[in-house]
């Protein structure tokens, strides 16, 4: 379904494209759009709102085609004030080294022993609004940030797992709650059901326009469900956030290929911040957090077991490129599918 935002953030992505040679056409354009603004109340309000914000987005400077971003990868633990020292630690020096917006894994506030206890760190948490504390960060070192934490939903008591991504200003522009739960048993291997303590996602967040490019927000197991990246491309995603906190076993079998797939098929750079290590007797991580680019290359890789920080280059000219020589967006049946 085509809405009026998904409608704006196209328009401002084909204008970045073809700035020069369309600019004279897009303008002669909006004269028309805003006029239709005659034929309903409707219409106008519609035309009015979308005139206002095509027309700010287009006197702001466009988003830079080379742009750093920070990945760091962590291990947490259930104490959250050593948790906020580290991810701040990696955080300060990922903009020390030029990024303009970091990546964080899921869980970035804690990992607990049990569901009990996550349970009643999420209800602490989100009575304190201890997820303001990353707000304040970003505000601090004027750095857009992509963090997974926990929040707390009073109604049904449960956990919502969640990505925030908030602005430079401390500003949270996206919240999303992971909407695919990781309910696994394999014999010998990992044993984990989310769902026994986690609330469900009931809807997808729209990408949101950072310096870094139009993000997409999904979380860890939401990786292996392909169409929420394709939904998310076609609503105007440029790069793909998987924070993650993958186990060991299914982390060895299909996390770089799961990784590299997802950006192949939507032509979009992938992040994925990971989780690494033993957080405590009963549960470790696989991390290895990852940069695919859109033709499925790993750009940008962390070491399996320890806590870092990794520099990547996102080039978004490449991104525009591969959609005009190969346009397989263009190519799907929606006629048969």
């Amino acid at each position: 379904m085509i809405t009026l935002k998904n409608l704006f953030n196209i328009t401002v992505n084909f204008y970045r494209q073809n700035q020069k040679k369309f600019h004279r056409k897009i303008k002669i354009q909006l004269r028309h759009v805003y006029c239709m603004r005659l034929l309903s109340p409707t219409i106008k309000l519609i035309s009015q709102h979308f005139v206002t914000s095509l027309n700010a987005a287009m006197a702001t400077q466009a988003v830079n085609q080379k742009t750093l971003i920070g990945v760091c990868q962590t291990n947490v633990g259930a104490d959250r004030d050593t948790n906020f020292i580290s991810v701040k630690g990696l955080i300060t020096e990922a903009v020390s080294r030029g990024a303009k917006m970091c990546f964080l894994p899921e869980s970035s506030d804690f990992i607990a022993t049990d569901g009990q206890q996550s349970r009643q760190l999420a209800q602490l948490g989100f009575k304190e609004e201890w997820h303001k504390r990353y707000c304040s960060l970003a505000n601090d070192l004027n750095v857009w940030l992509s963090i997974g934490v926990h929040l707390y939903d009073d109604e049904t008591e449960r956990i919502r797992n969640s990505q925030l991504i908030i602005d430079d200003a401390g500003e949270i522009r996206c919240t999303y709650d992971k909407c695919h739960l990781f309910n696994v048993d394999i014999p010998g291997k990992v044993k984990l059901s989310e769902s026994d303590h986690t609330k469900m996602g009931d809807g997808f967040s729209d990408p949101v326009q950072s310096p870094v490019g139009c993000v997409a927000p999904m979380i860890c197991y939401d990786i292996r469900f392909p169409e929420i990246s394709t939904e998310m491309r076609r609503r105007g995603a440029e790069i793909l956030t998987y924070p993650s906190a993958f186990t060991i076993p299914t982390g060895h079998a299909h996390w770089e290929v799961l990784l590299r797939a997802r950006a192949i098929e939507t032509q979009c750079y992938v992040v994925a911040a990971a989780q690494c290590g033993a957080h405590n007797s009963k549960r470790s991580s696989f991390g290895h957090s990852l940069v695919v680019d859109p033709w499925g290359t790993v750009i940008a890789r962390c070491g399996g077991d320890s806590p870092g920080v990794i520099i990547s280059e996102l080039d978004l000219s490449l991104v525009h490129e591969l959609r005009r020589s190969m346009p397989v967006f263009q190519h799907r049946r929606s006629d048969l599918y």
